[in-house]
């Protein structure tokens, strides 16, 4: 008796075809995020209850300042694909500040949150790293001097979106928040601004993105407490931040 094998084969192309979409738009892998944090207090069961509402994707674990600077060494750096700061950290040895600009330099991304623009007075390289700087007292950059920066907490105010098409802000329109504001920071020369506010209490460019090597980095301002953890639009911002970042070869 002669057997038809193109119906079982039509079928088992289309069962192949269609495991291979899933795959497809299932992502390879979770993106292990380490967040860095210590120097500053902030609420931390709402924090992390933050980032555990950042989707499947997304995995986070939490080093402090100082013990944090062990996982910028070479052998702790595959630990984690993506650095997230949210410290105001200040002293810094000489060795840890090379291995810290190394790990970045080299590739590891990083997405900077609100006080972390405040730390490290006295190492100017980490300015460059960030892409700007809180500061807490008068500083001189490529000569130019900068005044004590003033803040102002629990302050209603709007976030524009400078570039709605940017993978960062895609899908995210102005937003109103509720924040603590900082105003008089540098920002560095050359960075791609993505946020600003017309709030006289703040700087007017309050996101932007810029490379560090060859590492993409995100500096958001916003971040200071629970109103702005639970903000539907600042979370979305955050995990927009972060898969850019780590999705070197998108635009």
């Amino acid at each position: 008796m002669k057997y038809n094998m193109k119906p079982r084969l039509i079928f088992s192309l289309l069962f192949i075809a269609l495991l291979t979409s899933l795959y497809a738009i299932t992502p390879s892998k979770k993106i292990r995020i380490l967040v860095i944090t210590g120097g500053h207090d902030y609420k931390k069961e709402q924090f992390n209850q933050m980032l555990e509402g950042l989707g499947d994707n997304i995995n986070y674990q939490i080093a402090e300042f100082p013990a944090a600077f062990d996982m910028f060494l070479p052998e702790n750096r595959s630990k984690y694909d993506v650095l997230v700061f949210y410290h105001m950290w200040q002293k810094i040895t000489s060795d840890q500040e090379k291995v810290f600009s190394d790990c970045i330099k080299e590739g590891k991304p990083l997405v900077v949150l609100h006080h972390s623009i405040c730390a490290f007075d006295d190492w100017p390289e980490y300015f460059n790293i960030i892409g700007g700087k809180y500061f807490h007292k008068p500083t001189t950059i490529k000569g130019k001097e900068y005044q004590v920066c003033s803040y102002i907490h629990d302050i209603h105010f709007k976030v524009k979106v400078i570039d709605p098409k940017n993978p960062v802000t895609n899908g995210i329109s102005d937003f109103p928040i509720f924040d603590e504001t900082y105003k008089g920071y540098y920002i560095e020369e050359g960075v791609t601004p993505l946020l600003s506010t017309d709030e006289p209490s703040s700087t007017p460019v309050i996101g932007w993105s810029k490379k560090y090597g060859k590492a993409r980095v995100v500096t958001l301002q916003s971040g200071h407490d629970v109103p702005t953890f639970e903000n539907p639009a600042f979370r979305k911002l955050l995990k927009q931040s972060i898969e850019w970042v780590y999705n070197k070869g998108r635009k």
